[in-house]
């Protein structure tokens, strides 16, 4: 990439000299080891298909899409896939705007020779009808910012971005059976893309000293560095593809002792991608679940709760089960706290209406909680009568107070029995009043 070493001019020859001294000590200018990799943080968006990846200062964001095409003759049961990349000046002030320059070309074809040549993605299931309709699968890399070595961060991000795709399901219909219909996420749950292995980029910087051989290395290692070799292999140590392009020769000891480093560095990758996926998978179910309930139940206090389907059936037969208690509660309560008088009983039995009275115009605050059947049997017992005998008891010696005539013979203790039972709602003077008459009657007649 000669254009991105085009920033071999802004270093000074003492800087030149001082990273090749520091790496001579097993030192490097941010302070790693030369084998060691800097800090890798990958970030998914909100669409599907798109991830940042950041490694140590470096900014590089992967976006995929898909598109229904006419596949190639000579392939006419396979999708394609094509990387396409954006140098904007943004990222690095030697990019220049425009058409890719060689630097871009270069970094796409390093990607796209891993993916392509180790048969990572499987092209054959991108086909929707032979010869006829394939998904043309795109892959867009925008460099955000340069801090070195782009190769390996936009490989990530291609990567991350691959996993996390989801496309459009197709179906055959029509009289023919060759009339295809695209189904929305809205209908059909997109489909992921079946991906093999994932083949991890790990470039090596190599300098005048053939012993010195650095690990990922940065945008000031690369001004000083003479040549760099990107190797790509998966977890399982298979080698994808090998890219040299120019530069100080290396020899075979040192091109598979890269091999052995870089098998370490595509496990540790290749793990840490899967997590980030996974992680982000995991969050996207968890919104749609939110988003989309496969059933509503009601509570008993009106509330609305979302639940699985295996979880409705239970929950449907403990509401029912204390519904049923309640109604149970609800009357023994009715029987043992009814305060309403016999007559509204026997309203409310020969009434249509079977409403229960307890409410705040109809409460008794002096027989509440009290039976009256217990009540009615303990003053039947005592050979008093009920309220309600009491009452008719009352309206019969109102109409019968034509007074009669009480004899003088009779004895005192019988008058006052049956004036005490004629006149019972009568106070305690009223009932001495007719004795204080009957001695005065009395009396005139013994003077007589």
């Amino acid at each position: 990439m000669e254009q991105r070493l085009a920033n071999c001019w802004r270093l000074t020859v003492n800087e030149k000299k001082f990273i090749e001294s520091a790496l001579l000590s097993q030192l490097r200018v941010d302070g790693r080891g030369p084998l060691d990799y800097r800090k890798l943080n990958i970030k998914f968006g909100r669409d599907n298909g798109s991830a940042e990846v950041q490694l140590g200062e470096t900014r590089v964001m992967g976006f995929v899409s898909g598109q229904l095409v006419q596949p190639y003759r000579d392939r006419p049961n396979e999708g394609t896939l094509s990387i396409f990349t954006e140098f904007s000046p943004m990222a690095d002030p030697s990019f220049e705007p425009g058409r890719p320059g060689e630097s871009a070309v270069e970094l796409g074809r390093i990607i796209d020779r891993g993916l392509r040549e180790s048969r990572a993605i499987d092209t054959e299931s991108l086909c929707i009808l032979s010869a006829k309709l394939v998904w043309a699968i795109r892959i867009d890399i925008h460099i955000l910012d340069n801090a070195g070595n782009l190769v390996d961060a936009a490989n990530i991000a291609a990567l991350a971005s691959l996993m996390t795709f989801r496309r459009p399901e197709c179906s055959l219909g029509g009289e023919d059976g060759q009339q295809v219909v695209v189904h929305p996420p809205e209908v059909r749950e997109p489909l992921p893309l079946i991906i093999h292995h994932l083949p991890i980029a790990v470039t090596f910087g190599f300098f005048s000293n053939e012993n010195l051989v650095v690990l990922d290395p940065t945008y000031r290692e690369e001004a000083v560095m003479t040549g760099r070799m990107t190797t790509s292999l998966n977890a399982n140590g298979d080698v994808c593809a090998i890219q040299k392009p120019g530069g100080q020769g290396v020899s075979q000891r040192v091109i598979m002792h890269c091999l052995k480093l870089a098998h370490v560095k595509a496990g540790d990758i290749t793990a840490k991608i899967k997590d980030a996926v996974e992680k982000h998978n995991t969050e996207r179910a968890l919104q749609k679940i939110k988003r989309h309930s496969s059933s509503v139940a009601m509570d008993v206090c009106g509330t609305t709760t979302r639940l699985s389907p295996k979880q409705n059936q239970s929950d449907a037969d403990k509401d029912g089960n204390h519904l049923a208690q309640l109604k149970l509660k609800d009357e023994a309560n009715f029987m043992e706290c009814d305060a309403t008088p016999s007559e509204q009983v026997q309203n409310n039995k020969d009434g249509s209406s079977k409403n229960f009275i307890g409410g705040p115009s109809s409460w008794d605050p002096y027989s509440e909680c009290v039976n009256s059947d217990l009540l009615k049997s303990s003053l039947a017992s005592r050979g008093q009568s009920t309220p309600s005998k009491q009452k008719d008891l009352r309206r019969e010696t109102k109409a019968e107070e034509p007074a009669q005539e009480i004899k003088a013979d009779s004895e005192p203790i019988d008058t006052a029995l049956t004036a005490g039972q004629s006149n019972e709602g009568k106070t305690l003077k009223d009932a001495v009043k007719p004795k204080n008459k009957r001695k005065k009657k009395a009396s005139s007649n013994n003077r007589n």
